[in-house]
């Protein structure tokens, strides 16, 4: 069971993340988008998903990988990932409750780029019951 008093938690990832112009064509093509000069919005959940993985496997947080679907996806783009931008990640855990035995999380990662919040995500996981 998911420890109710991660929620609220911040992990400030520590790494940060050059993006390369081969890294956004190669991502762009494998989804079909042709404008190779920015990255499609979704190119962010490559970083900020490993963030957030992060987070949620800290034993005090309690969630239970073997049961974890993935629920929604939503992201705030405030200006496009370009090459060049070198980006760090943090992760929140934001909501959860417990519907019908099955917890339900949420959880928003800021990507910034020199201090400038470039992209947020928000995840929604379900761990059935």
């Amino acid at each position: 069971m998911l420890n109710p008093d991660s929620v609220g938690r911040t992990f400030p990832g520590a790494k940060s993340f050059p993006v390369t112009a081969s890294e956004i064509a190669a991502f762009a093509t494998v989804i079909g988008e042709e404008d190779l000069t920015v990255a499609p919005p979704t190119f962010s959940i490559r970083i900020s998903l490993e963030q957030s993985q992060e987070l949620l496997s800290d034993p005090s947080v309690g969630l239970d990988w073997s049961r974890v679907v993935h629920g929604d996806q939503k992201f705030e783009v405030f200006r496009p990932i370009i090459a060049g931008d070198v980006l760090t990640c943090s992760s929140t855990i934001e909501n959860y409750k417990a519907v019908a035995g099955n917890e339900i999380v949420t959880v928003r990662s800021d990507l910034h780029s020199a201090g400038e919040l470039v992209v947020s995500t928000w995840s929604t996981l379900v761990v059935r019951a």
